[in-house]
């Protein structure tokens, strides 16, 4: 017996029938079964039955150094680069190791999800093999400089995959440090591949899709429901993971998603205008002053909790209600200002907006030098001020004004 094939395993009175995989242990046989999951079964007093010979290609089983793979170009297809910086979608497990990587090729993708094979020509890049919460800003840099290098070589839109948890921040940071005439989609996966309810093939899917519509500017491209039916997209700025484990987890906060992919149909529609392919010319401004912290007030919290933020280029307060602190915050809050640090305030309600002209702390705040952020969100908030503090004379300013749809000029119901 081979790994690929197809096997049926006997052990202790419990039969399993799958696909052999390759095994880091002697001691131990790994099979696939029908519904995705990998079980390992002690070899000892074991019987196997072939039932199949080479019934699977097994990535990674029988891959050497020197092997290599083409894919042929195809005119008529759009280009899409495919950036990896990690995360779940991008995983594979090699299994003459064991490990699970994320140093992928064009070929790998195509391997692990043959359904986009046919969509486009791909490209494949790796800028970085991390956990998102191991995401830096300094990360967001590299990937800014490579997908404009991806874009100034000719391609026609780029899909960013990335890790869920902290995908919101690196995807609002690169519409603030990209102007780009091409979709740049980020997208990820909820469930890896192995199980059965995984997302990666649809979500990879649609985010190719939407690579290659008539828009231009930082999408992110997620599950729309617990079906398999529509993925979501959703603008850079707007967007906030809500859920842990579901796979619609991310909502576009204050709005309906600006448009969706359907994943039968492979079409593409967009609910509100934006720019248009090839309207923007490409330019980045990949400068961040990383000097910046986010800091969520608490009932009864110290202000001293603020001390250590004395050095700090920018600070962003996820205040309560309309955006407001204890009292006793305020006289600290404008020692930072004085001192040169930027206090933007946000809420915690994510709904809505800041106004810190209703009550006398929100006034009193704006006395001590706190910039209303409106509606924008407190991790959009936090990545703008960073690009802000580097790139604009007047930060400050530009907390409040909308650049690239992070804030909304009025709350509305839904549209």
């Amino acid at each position: 017996m081979n790994p690929g094939d197809r096997v049926r395993v006997e052990r202790g009175g419990v039969a399993n029938e799958g696909v052999l995989m390759p095994s880091t242990t002697a001691d131990h046989l790994v099979v696939k079964l029908p519904g995705g999951y990998n079980v390992g079964i002690d070899r000892a007093d074991a019987t196997v039955d072939v039932l199949e010979r080479d019934a699977h290609d097994v990535a990674g089983a029988g891959a050497g150094e020197g092997d290599s793979s083409t894919i042929e170009f195809d005119d008529d297809l759009p280009t899409v680069s495919l950036i990896s910086t990690g995360g779940t979608i991008a995983s594979t497990v090699d299994y003459r190791t064991g490990a699970v990587t994320a140093q992928f090729d064009a070929e790998d993708v195509l391997r692990a999800v043959p359904d986009l094979a046919g969509r486009a020509n791909y490209r494949g890049r790796v800028v970085a093999n991390i956990l998102s919460e191991n995401m830096t800003p300094a990360v967001w840099q590299d990937l800014a400089a490579a997908i404009y290098e991806e874009i100034e070589a000719g391609a026609d839109g780029v899909v960013v995959m990335h890790g869920t948890d902290t995908m919101q921040y690196t995807a609002s940071a690169l519409s603030f440090m990209l102007d780009t005439p091409v979709p740049v989609v980020f997208t990820g996966s909820q469930r890896s591949a192995d199980r059965p309810s995984s997302d990666n093939v649809m979500n990879a899917v649609c985010a190719v899709e939407a690579a290659t519509a008539d828009r231009a500017e930082v999408l992110l491209c997620m599950h729309g429901s617990s079906s398999d039916d529509a993925c979501a997209l959703h603008r850079a700025t707007r967007v906030r993971k809500n859920h842990t484990s579901r796979r619609d987890a991310f909502e576009t906060v204050g709005a309906k998603p600006i448009g969706e992919v359907e994943y039968e149909s492979e079409t593409v529609s967009f609910r509100r205008d934006g720019p248009e392919r090839g309207e923007t010319d490409l330019s980045i401004a990949p400068d961040l002053e990383t000097s910046v912290e986010l800091v969520k007030f608490t009932p009864g919290m110290n202000p001293a909790a603020l001390d250590y933020l004395d050095d700090a280029a920018g600070v962003v307060i996820e205040g309560t209600g309309l955006g407001h602190v204890a009292t006793d915050w305020i006289d600290r809050i404008e020692e930072l200002v004085e001192g040169g640090t930027t206090v933007a305030m946000t809420s915690q309600c994510l709904e809505g907006r800041v106004c810190d002209r209703v009550y006398d702390t929100g006034r009193d705040l704006l006395d001590a030098g706190v910039v209303e952020a409106g509606d924008t969100l407190p991790e959009t908030a936090t990545a703008k001020l960073m690009w802000v503090l580097a790139n604009r004379s007047a930060p400050a300013a530009a907390m409040g004004e909308s650049l690239v749809g992070e804030l909304q000029p009025r709350s509305v119901p839904w549209t």
